[in-house]
Order: C-alpha cells, then sequence, then structure tokens
C-alpha cells in the first residue's frame, strides 16, 4: 500500500523523468528506475537496468527515458 502522507511531502520528489541524464556510481548498484527519490504519482513500473553489464557504461529507461551513465 503506498504511503498515505506521501502527497503532503512532494516538495522532497522530483518527477520520474526531471532529468534526462543522470550519472551513478558502483556503490549505487544495482540501478532501478524509478529512483527512491521519485514522487509515487510520477513514477513507472520499477526496472531494474543492469548498468555493470552495458560495454558503453550507460542504460536507457525503457519507461521514461532516463538515461543512466555509470561513473567509474
Amino acid at each position: 500500500m503506498p504511503n498515505p502522507r506521501t502527497a503532503e511531502q512532494q516538495e522532497r520528489f522530483k518527477p520520474a523523468n526531471a532529468e534526462t541524464t543522470v550519472t551513478v556510481r558502483r556503490s549505487q548498484l544495482p540501478l532501478n528506475c524509478p529512483t527512491p527519490h521519485t514522487a509515487l504519482w510520477a513514477s513507472h513500473p520499477r526496472v531494474y537496468l543492469p548498468i555493470d553489464e552495458s560495454p558503453d557504461g550507460q542504460m536507457r529507461c525503457p519507461y521514461c527515458g532516463t538515461v543512466y551513465i555509470l561513473e567509474d
């Protein structure tokens, strides 16, 4: 069940695609989109992105199009 107090705290959250490019570090893996800081109303189904297996260190979310870049 969603947290009923989420609506009271919207200023703490960003929309699902507020940024089109996000840099992540290995310490943040496994990577999933949307991130925990995304507002519940603006999110999509959680999808895990195997960015560490990508040859160029980049992955695009199939739902919102956000591009994640692995920094190392």
